[in-house]
């Protein structure tokens, strides 16, 4: 029996380092998928920052072309009244022109300002006569007249201008009551 003993030995270490090696195959399994986890939260992570930092440039260079454009219709709508202010320039250095010379070219100034209005789509409103509406007119003052209709513009102090719905600047204007 002794010889069985010592034989049954070498077969239970070896049983022993199965079971251990086993058991370090498990182990090792076990650490994988924490890897494989860590591994794809890192790539998540970068994926992340790479968004945050692509979202964060298209944010800046929508700003810079925001401002950019503005700049840009600002220099377009200024280098149109330029020749406008050159003839009133012209005009104001002509002091030996005779008045009705200078009327005409007064005239045919505000002719050209207003054709460089219509060409940017400002559109002026506010006669006398139209409709009361707050949302367009600027009331400064009211009057009997029984002449007019109630709510109706009598006098107008100040054009007022816009472009296509939105309102540039309010008539100011006088209303019969």
């Amino acid at each position: 029996m002794s010889k069985n003993k010592k034989d049954n030995i070498p077969e239970n270490e070896a049983a022993e380092e199965k079971v251990t090696e086993t058991a370090k195959e498990n182990a090792e399994e076990a650490k994988d998928p924490c890897k494989e986890l860590k591994e794809e939260l890192d790539r998540t992570k970068d994926q992340l920052l790479r968004t945050m930092a692509e979202y964060d440039n298209y944010r800046k260079r929508s700003q810079r072309e925001k401002e950019a454009a503005y700049s840009d219709s600002k220099a377009d709508v200024i280098s149109e009244i330029l020749p406008v202010l050159d003839n009133f320039e012209r005009a104001a250095m002509n002091e030996d022109a005779p008045d009705e010379d200078y009327k005409k070219g007064i005239k045919m100034i505000f002719q050209q300002f207003d054709n460089v209005l219509k060409k940017l789509g400002v559109e002026p409103f506010g006669e006398k006569g139209d409709e009361f509406d707050p949302n367009m007119h600027n009331a400064v003052m009211h009057i009997e007249d029984e002449e007019l209709p109630e709510n109706t513009v009598a006098q107008v102090f100040a054009k007022g201008y816009k472009i296509g719905d939105k309102v540039v600047r309010h008539a100011t204007v006088q209303v019969a009551n």
